[in-house]
C-alpha cells in the first residue's frame, strides 16, 4: 500500500490523527481540538494555553516591514485567547532567523510586538533563538477566564444565531492580515453580558472555521448570503473562504439574539443560525433556497 501524503490527508486529518495518540492527564479541561488549551488553574478561572508558528513566504512575505511581522505573530495568539473568551498574560517567543538576516530587522519585529504587548498588558518574559533557512516565528502565550466565561466550540444549539464582529475576505490584499486588532476587547463584553454558545475566530475562513464548530457541536448551519458582512471589494466567496480576518465567530441562543440587536456598545452582525443535523453547512440565498456548502477554506497541506 502507497503511504499516504500529507497533501492527502489535508492540515485538520493530520491533527486528527496525531492526536489520537497524544497523552493527556486527566485533570486536563480541554486538550486539542479548540482555539487553546483549557488547564486547571484556580477555584474561579482556568488557565489558557495556545501557540502559532509563522513562516516568512507563507503567513507574510519575506520582505514585510518587521514591526508588522511581529505585530501579527503575537496579534495571532491574543486571537485564540480572545475567542476563548480570556484576558491574555504572558509570552515567550521563539525565532528562527538566517545568518543574512539583519540586527535592525529582528529589532523591528520586536518594537511591533512588544508595541501590542504593551497595549493589551501581555508581558513577554522569555524564548528562544535559532539559526533558521528562513524567518520563522512562535508565540506561545498564556492566558486566564473565569470559569463562568469560559466559551468552547462544542456548545452550539439547535436554534442559535450565528454572529462576526466584522467584514470579512481580501484580508491578504488588503494587508488586514498584519494590522488586524484581536478581538479581545469585543470577547470580554460577549461573555459578561451575552454568554456566547460557542465562538472561534476566523483565521482558515468562515466556511472553514464554522465548519469546526458544527464539527464540536454535532450540529449544522444556514447562513445568510445577504448578511454575510464584506470587506471593501471582496466577493462572497472571499468572505467564505479566504480566512486571515481575525474576526470573532460566534452563536448566542435566540433570546440572547434579542438583546444583542437592541444595545449599542458591540458592532456585531448576524448572518445566519444553528440547526439539526450531522454537521452540514448551507447557503440560503436572497430567494431562500438552500445550497449545500463544503466547510472548505485556508490549509497547510
Amino acid at each position: 500500500m502507497t503511504a499516504r501524503t500529507l497533501s492527502e490527508i489535508g492540515e485538520f486529518g493530520l491533527i486528527a490523527r496525531l492526536a489520537k495518540g497524544i497523552h493527556l492527564q486527566k485533570n486536563i479541561i480541554k486538550g486539542i481540538g479548540d482555539d487553546a488549551a483549557v488547564l486547571p488553574f484556580t477555584k474561579e478561572k482556568h488557565l489558557l494555553f495556545t501557540t502559532d508558528l509563522l513562516c516568512a513566504g507563507v503567513h507574510f512575505s519575506a520582505k514585510e516591514n518587521g514591526r508588522l511581522v511581529g505585530r501579527k505573530a503575537l496579534a495571532c495568539s491574543l486571537s485564540d485567547i480572545a475567542a476563548m473568551g480570556g484576558v491574555a498574560t504572558s509570552a515567550v517567543v521563539s525565532i528562527g532567523l538566517p545568518k543574512t538576516c539583519r540586527l535592525r530587522y529582528v529589532e523591528d519585529i520586536y518594537r511591533g510586538m512588544n508595541g501590542l504587548a504593551k497595549e493589551f498588558c501581555v508581558s513577554i518574559v522569555g524564548g528562544d533563538t535559532i539559526q533558521s533557512p528562513c524567518l520563522i516565528v512562535n508565540v506561545a502565550l498564556l492566558g486566564e477566564v473565569e470559569r463562568s466565561h469560559l466559551v468552547l466550540r462544542s456548545g452550539a444549539k439547535a436554534g442559535d444565531k450565528i454572529f462576526v464582529t466584522g467584514p470579512l475576505g481580501r484580508s491578504f490584499p488588503t494587508k488586514k492580515h498584519l494590522s488586524f486588532t484581536p478581538r479581545l476587547s469585543e470577547a470580554r463584553k460577549l461573555v459578561q453580558s451575552f454568554k456566547p454558545s460557542a465562538m472561534i475566530d476566523i483565521s482558515d475562513g468562515l466556511a472553514a472555521d464554522l465548519g469546526h464548530i458544527l464539527q464540536e457541536s454535532e450540529k449544522s448551519a444556514i447562513l445568510d448570503v445577504t448578511s454575510i458582512p464584506l470587506s471593501k471589494d471582496a466577493t462572497l466567496d472571499n468572505a467564505l473562504f479566504d480566512g486571515e480576518d481575525f474576526e470573532l465567530l460566534f452563536t448566542t441562543s435566540a433570546g440572547v439574539a434579542k438583546k444583542l440587536f437592541g444595545q449599542n456598545a458591540l458592532k456585531v452582525f448576524c448572518i445566519g443560525e444553528i440547526v439539526r443535523g450531522p454537521r452540514k453547512l448551507f447557503l440560503r440565498d436572497n430567494r431562500g433556497y438552500l445550497k449545500a456548502l463544503k466547510p472548505k477554506g485556508y490549509t497547510h497541506f
